[in-house]
Parts: structure tokens; C-alpha cells; sequence
């Protein structure tokens, strides 16, 4: 088990497995010294935990829980392609989608469900820029929806 495995598992979290493309895509690409994540939404187990607009039909907690879930798979999915997670030398980006409901204006909040993970397990690399973007719909309504962007060391 690598570190940041490990710390995962003092978190009480395992990484998942990479979740499946739901349509023409790959979970990850790299390219030079990056790994590119697609979007993840929050799937476990193949299912959504919970599905819809937050604001209405999710609430802002629960909303910040599944952009947890959504770095998780993010996560499987660098592994994925860099093989050891003790590869990322830091993360560099993250981007959140948020389905709002009309007058939500929480996104940051949200999207912090998954950049505070990222700051538990990696520390100061996980440190990154980040956009939280409010939209109308995601793929399957799910409530929340993360790429990243990490920098690998060579392996």
C-alpha cells in the first residue's frame, strides 16, 4: 500500500475502483509530467447516493460529501494510469460542477468537499488552484462533478 494510501485508509477511506466511462471517454490520460482526469461524478458501487440540483433535492452537506466521493474516483483514476499514487508531486488544478438550483450560490463550499480531501492526503501538494462552476444539469443528475489536473514525479 502506498502513503497516500495509507493515509487515505487513517481517514477511513480505501480508493475505489476506477469507475467505468459512461460514454466515449477514457477515466485518465497523461500527458508528459500530468495526469488529466475526466469528470467523476460521485458513483459508489455503480449508483448514485443521491441525485439532483443542491439546493432543492440535495442539500449543501450532502452536495460536499459526493464532491468527497467525486476526488476519491478522481484518485482511482490517476492511479489508474500513474500506477502509485506516491507519484503525484502535487495537485495542480481542480474543477467542480455543481447542479444548482435557481438562487444556489454555495459551489465553493461544495467543491471544498473535494479540495479539503485532497489537502488531507497529500498536504502541502495537495494544495491547487480551482474553479467551482454552477451549471444546470450533470451527466445522470448527479448533484456534483470533479476533474483534476496532478503533476507526476518520475516512477
Amino acid at each position: 500500500m502506498s502513503g497516500v494510501e495509507e493515509r487515505l485508509a487513517g481517514l477511513g477511506l480505501a480508493l475505489p475502483p476506477v469507475v467505468p466511462p459512461v460514454a466515449a471517454y477514457v477515466p485518465a490520460v497523461v500527458s508528459g509530467a500530468y495526469v488529466y482526469t475526466s469528470g467523476q461524478v460521485p458513483l459508489v458501487a455503480g449508483e448514485l447516493p443521491v441525485a439532483g440540483k443542491v439546493g432543492a433535492e440535495v442539500t449543501q452537506e450532502q452536495a460536499r460529501d459526493m464532491a468527497r466521493v467525486c476526488a476519491l474516483n478522481a484518485l482511482a483514476a490517476v492511479k489508474s494510469v500513474a500506477g502509485d499514487l506516491d507519484r503525484v508531486a502535487r495537485v495542480v488544478k481542480v474543477l467542480g460542477f455543481v447542479a444548482s438550483a435557481p438562487g444556489f450560490t454555495g459551489q465553493p463550499q461544495v467543491v471544498n468537499g473535494a479540495s479539503e480531501l485532497l489537502g488531507e492526503v497529500f498536504g502541502e501538494r495537495g494544495r491547487h488552484a480551482r474553479s467551482a462552476v454552477g451549471v444546470a444539469v450533470l451527466p445522470l443528475d448527479a448533484p456534483v462533478e470533479i476533474e483534476m489536473q496532478v503533476e507526476l514525479v518520475d516512477g
